[in-house]
Order: C-alpha cells, then structure tokens, then sequence
C-alpha cells in the first residue's frame, strides 16, 4: 500500500470532532499510557526507584536493562525486558506495589501527564463515552493516573499473585502489540461498546493492531513506525505538547523572578514600616511581585473580578504550586493575611513575606492559644484585613482537587464574613510541586460568586458544594 501524507490534526480539531461525534457509554476511547497520557515511562520510574533503594539486586537489574536494550535496539524479543521487569517483583506485596504507585504518582509521575491528554480525557468523558487505559503496563503504574483523570476502566497487564505476593509471572498476556489489541475487544463485547464508533489513542510502534481495532484511531505523539502506518491509512497524527522542560533560559528568567519577588517583600516591608501603613507596604510589594513574574515570562489573568467584595472576606483557593499565595495576593484587594503552623514562623524562605502579611501562627499542640490566636484573627477581620486560605491543605500534586477541609470557613462563621472562591488554572503547569524553576505562560484566576451567610449547622454540605463549584469551574472554564 503507498504511503499517504500524514495527516496531522490540531487538538481543537479533535476535540471539536469528539463533541460533534456519538455520544454516549457505547462508545469507548482507549488511552495507552506511557508516552500517550504521560510523557515518559512509568516502568522506567519504577525500576528506578527499586534500584535506588537497592530493592532489585544488581544482576537482576543487568540482566533486564539487557533484554530491554535488546529488544529495543538489537532485533531481540521486545518484550523480554517488561517481562524480566515483572519477574523482578517476585516476593513483593500487592499492598506494598499500591503504596510504592501512589508515591511515585505524588512524587514523578503526575507532572509528566500531559495537559492536552488531559483534555482530551475530558471531553470523551463530557460526551458520556465509555474511557479506558489500554496498556502493557501494571495495575501499580495505572491506578494512580487513572484515577487523578477519573477514568474507571483499566486493560492492562495482570500479574500473578498467591496470598497477596507477587509471584513473579504474568497472569494471562502481556498486554502488549496485538495483545492489547484482543483485550481491547474483550473490554468492548463484555461491556457492549461499539468498536466502529469507539476512539482510540497510542504512540508506539507496536499500537498499530491497537488503534486498527477501532473506527476512530490516532497516533499521538507517535513513534517513526506508527507515523508511517498512520500515512499508509490515513489515520489522523496529533502531536501534543510535553510538560515543558526547564533549560538555561528558564533557569535565568527564574533567578531574575525570585530576586523580584525578594525584593518586592524587603520593599514593601521597608515601606510599609517607613509609611505606618502595612496596607501601603502589601501594595506595593504585590505590585512588585506582578512585575517579577513578568520577568520569568509569567502573566496572571482575571475572570470575574467585579464579584470581590469592598470589604474584608475569607477568600478560598485551590492549591497546586508555591506560586498560587503570590497570585492570589495580586488578586485579593486591600490587606490579608493568613494562617501559618507555628513551625513557619522563623522559615528564612519567607520571612520578608511574612512581615508583609503577618500570619496568624496556629500551635496545635496548645489549644488555648490556638483559640486566642483565631479570636485575634476574627478581631483582625472586623478590623478590614481579609484571610486568605488553601481548604485542601496542601499542594496537590495535579489540577484534581483533593478534600476541603473546614477550618477557615468557622473563621468566615465566626466573622460574619462571606467566602470568595479563587479558582487558580495553570499555576502547576507553570511552577510544579517540587518543581524549582517557573515555566513561562498564563496563570487563570476566576473569581466566583461569594458564599453569604454561613451557618455551622449547614457546613458539610456548603463546603462540599463549594468543592463541586471548584471543579465545575476547572473543568469548564467561566468565559472561556
């Protein structure tokens, strides 16, 4: 068969071509996952970190990094290396292989998926498809992306385990070139999906029997031989990006942005001592903190700001990076402060910062002063100076949400005071979790209606609603 010209798709052409599509559960879209939904190897993540901890002894690991090039470069079976990777667990518990996963999600893996995959996730789930990982990869490396994409279905590679411990083997097929392929089938007759209709997206070489068992097949970031099978018939190629990598450039203009940032906090402290006007000092340093940011190529934009109220308010926002208190800061209007673990008090990170602010430091091991530090926080409210506060606790480690927690909001029931959601989009992608260099591009802030009138007998369910309207607002963007 002759070659044709590939033909290469933009993402809005594939999203458009997903909503104007059938809709409904009878219709599947089956995702690989290494180099498809994440850029990398989950695998290689794994063997990795084994290694590190000297859980894999260093000839088992020779011996697998052998097949693996073998099969990759040196016309050996290519998948002798994942099997050899798979025999290495033996001995391993399944409890023990779940922790490890979800670590490595929290700590590699989540900031490798890629932000257009996941768009491309969500838009088959808004059209009610039926949404699958379809890998030769381990339930240990997909559960955790699965569920952070909040895909219910997994095909994948099942491995042998009697009472709860690895026994080394692989239960049936490595789900791997035309393997995977017969488990796509088997998903779609035992769940009554229509393969015509169905979608499907992989990037190696051997997911060509892989996309040819559905109508809708496209190469995705795909590799030389399954570009050139995407030419020979006529199966749409759709490139997307990576998160980015940080090199020199980036280095640089993140060094000039911190020492913004430095300065702006030194200045406006100072100024605000020399004026008696802390107010006047947070202006100008957030003012300042806007123009550092410029300079690492980062620019923050608001939907909604006409909702912030004139006075003082417990504003609420999701929390994914270092940066999300610097763009709430140029976001909230007038004087705020926030709630810090006594422990932050003396962080040299961020005591210019925190004379800005003026935290209100919580000991939790001493009730009393907890109370009478949050009686004085309240008094502080009354006064004019709003609260800013991460109801999730901690960072995530991707734009999923996790728990609210209640606390700040008795603040706003103690205050009397209303509840101003902050929707935060793209800080993760521009400064990750544990990332130490800031990407360039747009940080999305939406502010939503406020919440009046809390009441402590009504909170589960305010707080709960509230978290929905979080998520109904990343996943469908107020204006855009």
């Amino acid at each position: 068969m002759p070659t044709r010209c590939v033909d290469a798709v933009q993402l809005t052409e594939q999203l458009a071509r997903i909503a104007d599509g059938p809709a409904g559960p009878q219709v599947g879209a089956f995702f690989d996952l290494d180099g498809t939904l994440v850029a990398g190897y989950t695998a290689s993540t794994f063997f990795t970190d084994r290694l590190r901890h000297r859980e894999v002894s260093l000839g088992t690991a020779s011996r697998t990094i052998a097949r693996a090039l073998d099969g990759a470069y040196f016309g050996g079976e290519p998948t002798a290396g994942a099997v050899g990777g798979y025999g290495a667990l033996r001995g391993q518990t399944e409890d023990r292989l779940v922790d490890l996963g979800e670590r490595l999600f929290a700590q590699q893996i989540a900031r490798t998926i890629r932000p257009q995959a996941r768009a491309l996730v969500h838009a088959h789930k808004q059209a009610g498809h039926t949404v699958v990982v379809a890998s030769a990869a381990s339930h240990f490396q997909i559960d955790p992306v699965a569920a952070d994409l909040g895909i219910e279905h997994v095909v994948c590679t099942e491995l042998e385990a009697v009472d709860g411990v690895l026994t080394g083997e692989i239960r049936g097929k490595l789900l791997w070139g035309p393997q995977k392929a017969a488990g796509v089938r088997a998903f779609a007759k035992s769940h009554h999906v229509d393969l015509r209709a169905s979608y499907a997206y992989g990037n190696g070489d051997e997911d060509v029997a892989f996309l040819a068992a559905v109508g809708n097949p496209v190469a995705l970031n795909a590799a030389t031989g399954l570009r050139q099978a995407a030419g020979r018939f006529g199966w749409p190629v759709l490139d997307l990006e990576n998160p980015a990598d940080s090199g020199p450039v980036e280095l640089g203009r993140t060094l000039l942005a911190l020492g913004g940032l430095n300065a702006g906090a030194a200045t406006g402290m100072a100024w605000g001592l020399l004026r008696r006007d802390r107010q006047a000092g947070l202006s100008l340093g957030v003012a300042m903190a806007k123009e550092s940011l410029g300079l690492a190529g980062v620019s923050i934009r608001v939907t909604g700001e006409e909702r912030l109220p004139d006075g003082p308010a417990v504003y609420v926002a999701n929390h994914q990076s270092s940066l999300d208190p610097v763009v709430a800061a140029a976001v909230i209007p007038g004087e705020f402060t926030i709630i810090a673990k006594k422990e932050a008090r003396f962080d040299p990170r961020s005591v210019a910062a925190s004379l800005l602010v003026d935290p209100a430091y919580i000991d939790r091991s001493d009730s009393a002063q907890a109370r009478a530090t949050l009686d004085a926080l309240v008094e502080r409210i009354h006064g004019g100076t709003s609260l800013l506060i991460f109801p999730e606790g901690t960072r995530s480690a991707t734009p999923t949400l996790g728990r609210f927690r209640k606390g700040g909001f008795h603040v706003a029931i103690q205050a009397q005071v209303p509840v101003v959601p902050l929707v935060l989009r793209n800080t993760g992608e521009i400064l990750p979790r544990h990332g130490r260099v800031l990407r360039p591009g747009v940080v999305d802030v939406a502010v939503l209606d406020p919440v009046e009138n809390l009441r402590a007998e009504d909170l589960d369910g305010e707080v709960a609603a509230l978290r929905d309207r979080f998520t109904a607002a990343l996943n469908d963007w107020p204006g855009a």
